[in-house]
């Protein structure tokens, strides 16, 4: 059995950068952290007695003779990503947070499932294996509307910038600040669950189609991911990050009216009026999480004032998507075998001792992917 482990991700600054209409042309930059709440997997091969093939437990169950019939389309695009794997599998999940809420669920789930498929037949995986190897999955196979900054954010972990290049190729620099500095940082946040879960994929369509028009506005959500970096490294008030939180808000809102509907505007004044010097909605907009950045004096008015909306405490995290248990399963696929109680037919005439069990099947997995 194999338990992987993938944080979700909270993006500050640089979100819509991350598109492959605009950072083909001209590169792009988020600046964003994951946090201590996670999207468990879990995997094992699927023992011998069951009439199925495969067991997939989300929200629903599903039992199938063949993993084309498997209805998640992560999973089914995982699965048949890994051609050499003819064995039923059984996989899991279990999360911290509501799916389609704006915190890189899809991706932390793509991540963490090839992560734990990979440990599964023996392999190690690195981080960018993962988050570019997530990108083909999500963005190629299942023609999902997305960027690439949640896929490597939750591979890697960590309060990092991430920088894309118009080639495709991206470097991961991580945040370093003073201990005292970063829970200063931290010690300003809020989230905050709207209750609302939407598809992101269909608002960031809106967003992607119209790129070539909001040249300007893209222009400097690239420029406050640097301003904001010099906030945080350079001592400067710790108040500016808020402030540059409500620039992007103000700008994010002008891309798509998809993104921020009357009722979250709603409550991002009523934030902001009990104190806040700045927050946003987090992912492509419609619903889900919000974030907010104000001086801890402030927090428990802005509490109050959201009080018919769940908050959610949370740290940053560091460890991006990792196996938290490895325990190859005994129906492995050298294991497969019949043992019928060889050892105890030893001598009988025509029966063979050997239960083929320490034979290796070969896995003849797809050519790693490491550009995005």
């Amino acid at each position: 059995m194999i338990i992987s482990r993938t944080p979700y991700r909270i993006s500050f600054f640089g979100g819509g950068t991350d598109y492959p209409s605009w950072y083909q042309e001209h590169g792009g930059a988020v600046l964003s952290t994951t946090i201590n709440h996670y999207c468990y997997l879990t995997c094992r091969y699927l023992p011998p007695f069951f009439q199925t093939k495969s067991r997939i437990v989300w929200s629903q169950i599903e039992n199938v003779t063949d993993n084309s019939q498997i209805a998640h389309p992560a999973v089914r695009a995982v699965l048949q990503y890994f051609e050499g794997e003819k064995n039923g599998v059984e996989v899991s999940h279990s999360g911290d947070l509501p799916a389609r809420s704006g915190l890189g669920s899809s991706s932390a789930f793509t991540v963490g499932l090839l992560n734990a498929m990979n440990a599964l037949q023996g392999r190690m995986s690195n981080k960018r294996e993962l988050a570019c190897e997530a990108v083909y999955i999500e963005r190629d196979v299942l023609k999902e509307n997305v960027g690439v900054q949640d896929q490597i954010a939750t591979a890697y972990g960590g309060f990092n910038k991430i920088a894309i290049l118009p080639t495709g190729d991206f470097a991961v620099e991580p945040v370093i600040l003073p201990a005292g500095r970063l829970e200063e940082l931290q010690s300003h946040f809020l989230l905050f669950f709207t209750g609302v879960s939407r598809n992101a994929s269909d608002i960031a369509k809106e967003q992607m189609e119209t790129v070539g028009h909001k040249k300007a506005e893209l222009t400097e959500l690239r420029k406050l991911v640097d301003e904001a970096l010099d906030v945080v490294m350079h001592a400067r008030d710790i108040s500016s990050f808020g402030q540059l939180l409500h620039e992007t808000w103000k700008i994010k809102r002008t891309l798509s009216p998809s993104i921020a509907p009357d009722f979250v505007n709603d409550v991002y004044m009523r934030a902001h009026s009990a104190g806040a010097l700045g927050g946003k909605l987090l992912g492509a907009g419609g619903g889900g999480f919000m974030v907010f950045f104000a001086k801890p004096e402030h927090h428990e008015a802005i509490r109050k004032e959201l009080q018919d909306f769940l908050w959610v405490p949370f740290k940053f995290e560091t460890g991006g998507s990792s196996i938290i248990f490895y325990d190859p399963s005994s129906y492995s696929p050298g294991s497969l075998a019949r043992r019928d109680f060889y050892h105890l037919r030893e001598g009988e005439k025509g029966v063979s001792t050997s239960s083929g069990a320490d034979k290796v099947i070969p896995m003849n997995v797809k050519k790693r992917i490491t550009t995005l």
